[in-house]
């Protein structure tokens, strides 16, 4: 008993030790993103009161570090992402917010479906944006390393909008990785795309739901939205099919993914002439324009002829699972038609 107990007080003074040990490292490094603020060119006082509110979030780093045990297949994917009581909610909200959002899309020209797809999908329609403190999720995975760069470009677009006042810092809060608000924007994304749609002088992706839809749009219609297209459609394969013609997977870069899209890409005809067919069976659409083949899971799982707008939407997420079931909500949105 004695020796447990001993043991026990061993390992409890080992982990005081190391955690005092990262403390005395965490503020060293977080006096010193001080000064590189001030040096920027923020005010002393931002600096200060923001950085005061800095402490490290163990859990910020275990969650960057954890990866899902769970091995997911699209199959399994959906039905969790996009569940039935989702497409009622995502129905009854748009026809709630219909004139305000079809306002929108056509200001933007982005069809309102995935406005709210998207909205559903990233904060579950506004309601679960995160409790972590931004600041401190930034300083947190910054002094981790591994994307420090990354995290510090975050920080210093973070400063910026407490410094314009968007929010308060009492109210800055968002996921374990930053991503802020009813859109899940990272503070770079915020300040590129985020829209003050009702002219209040803040860009209120928090709680303005208008705010947080121009945002959504205007993200999309930044990055070549289409509102003439839809996203994509799932097809049927032939036997024997050469699957060199899919998209190849496990590109590493937004960029390398998109040489290998145009590198899948045709038109519908061509598609059509290599055997695709619908999922009923049935010729696919005689429209002039172009798709690449998209598999997100094998040869033997779902395939997918997508459209320009499966970019854009690649574009918010580099996930085919993500971007998938953006698409698929959108089209449980939108048929029958509200």
């Amino acid at each position: 008993m004695i020796k447990k107990i001993s043991l026990l007080v061993a390992s409890v003074c080992l982990s005081t030790s190391v955690f005092a040990n990262t403390q005395a490292k965490f503020d060293e490094y977080l006096n010193n993103l001080k000064q590189e603020a001030i040096e920027k060119g923020y005010s002393q006082k931002l600096v200060e009161d923001a950085f005061a509110t800095a402490v490290f979030k163990e859990k910020v780093i275990k969650a960057d570090k954890t990866q899902p045990e769970i091995v997911e297949t699209l199959e399994t994917y959906l039905p969790k992402r996009v569940p039935e009581w989702k497409v009622k909610q995502a129905r009854k909200l748009y026809k709630e917010h219909q004139e305000s959002l079809e306002k929108i899309a056509k200001e933007y020209g982005v069809q309102a479906r995935f406005i709210v797809a998207l909205w559903g999908l990233e904060s579950n329609f506004g309601r679960i944006q995160g409790g972590y403190p931004v600041i401190s999720a930034l300083v947190t995975l910054a002094f981790d390393g591994r994307r420090e760069a990354l995290y510090k470009r975050q920080l210093w677009a973070a400063l910026d909008i407490l410094r314009d006042g968007h929010i308060g810092l009492d109210d800055f809060k968002g996921s374990w990785a930053g991503a802020m608000g009813q859109t899940q924007f990272m503070p770079t994304s915020f300040t590129s795309y985020a829209v003050d749609y009702n002219k209040d002088g803040r860009k209120d992706i928090w709680t303005t739901q208008e705010d947080a839809f121009a945002s959504i749009a205007n993200y999309l219609k930044s990055v070549g939205w289409n509102d003439d297209l839809t996203w994509g459609r799932q097809v049927q394969l032939p036997e024997g099919f050469d699957t060199s013609y899919i998209l190849r997977r496990g590109t590493k870069s937004h960029k390398e993914w998109l040489s290998e899209w145009r590198k899948s890409e045709r038109s519908l005809q061509e598609w059509q002439a290599l055997g695709l067919r619908r999922m009923d069976g049935t010729d696919l659409p005689q429209v002039n324009i172009t798709a690449a083949l998209v598999m997100p899971d094998d040869a033997n799982g779902r395939m997918y002829l997508a459209y320009d707008n499966y970019k854009a939407l690649m574009n918010w997420n580099r996930s085919y699972y993500f971007a998938s079931s953006v698409g698929y909500l959108s089209d449980r949105i939108g048929y029958p038609k509200i």
